[in-house]
């Protein structure tokens, strides 16, 4: 954060860009975002003054002239017209959106439950990225911080907190022919688990989607990973893990190696150290970026795990 001074000095980049090509203003408008230049006018973006910024609007304004576009830089005073305080309420203004739009993120996540180590690290490397460009201390950076941490809070924290005594056993026999719940919109660990239900527990298990803090149980189903249910986190597992602990599917290698990266990528305690697991990983919050219905989430993600369980399977003493 820069400290304001009662007469602060700023550097401007005037520019004027050709009409072809026309995808060269878009490609320029995003370069200045991503310094964290603020618009005076339309081609007159500034910069509180220092050689991180002199550098970056040098780079840009070569950029420009390369491009058959003319630019010219310019370091001085706000003399008459706008006032440093409105400058800086202009770059406070486009940080609080960026914090914003991090708070929104995060408070989507916690609806759905604790987020994957993934999709917090995700949301930390934008934080830290708006934070750099965050000159003047926006306001807006409480909200973020607060969100971002819950969300770490919640990494840590088993869905099923609050249960008041373990889980009744239940035997293999007794998990097919029946309806398991879970809440609605399944990411890592609940789309690993289900395809683990579907692939090695029960072929016709029904899958049911709920919000956990108003859902009731009902005869003839089973929860996995949420408050209360039968198979969810224990100890330091995931509830794939549980899974294939309590359906006495431990000796399955392939299995194994696969409750190690769901693990990795739904805990991120550091346990686990598979080379495959940024892969997973990729492949999961594609099909979460591709499809908002737990079903089809399921569907698309079961293809890829059945190819990493045959990979796994294969090397049997791959760890």
């Amino acid at each position: 954060m820069m400290t304001t001074t009662d007469s602060a000095i700023w550097l401007a980049l005037l520019h004027q860009l050709p009409a072809k090509p026309p995808y060269l203003r878009v490609k320029i408008w995003r370069r200045l975002q991503a310094i964290g230049a603020v618009p005076l006018k339309n081609a007159v973006h500034v910069l509180p003054t220092s050689e991180a910024a002199q550098a970056a609007f040098h780079e840009l304004l070569e950029e420009i002239v390369a491009s058959g576009g003319e630019a010219t830089l310019l370091e001085g005073r706000l003399l008459l017209g706008q006032s440093d305080g409105e400058v800086r309420a202009l770059f406070d203004a486009a940080r609080d959106a960026d914090y914003a739009e991090i708070a929104d993120a995060a408070r989507r996540l916690l609806d759905t439950g604790p987020a994957s180590g993934q999709d917090i690290a995700k949301l930390q490397r934008r934080l830290a990225d708006v934070e750099a460009l965050d000159f003047f201390g926006a306001h807006g950076r409480q909200d973020a911080d607060a969100a971002l941490a819950e969300l770490d809070r919640q990494r840590y924290q088993h869905p099923d907190i609050g249960r008041s005594e373990p889980a009744a056993a239940i035997e293999p026999a007794d998990l097919t022919g029946r309806t398991w719940v879970t809440r609605r919109g399944v990411h890592v660990d609940r789309i690993a688990c289900a395809w683990l239900i579907r692939r090695f527990v029960d072929p016709q298990a029904v899958f049911r989607f709920v919000d956990a803090k108003t859902h009731v149980p009902e005869p003839g189903e089973l929860g996995f990973d949420m408050a209360d249910a039968e198979f969810t986190h224990e100890e330091d597992r995931c509830s794939f893990e549980t899974i294939v602990l309590r359906a006495n599917l431990s000796e399955n290698s392939g299995l194994s190696a696969l409750g190690e990266i769901i693990h990795e990528l739904d805990i991120a305690d550091g346990k686990f150290a598979r080379p495959e697991t940024a892969g997973v990983g990729a492949m999961l919050s594609g099909v979460c970026a591709s499809s908002d219905d737990d079903l089809e989430r399921i569907a698309r993600a079961s293809d890829a795990l059945d190819q990493f369980y045959a990979f796994f399977s294969s090397r049997k003493a791959d760890r």
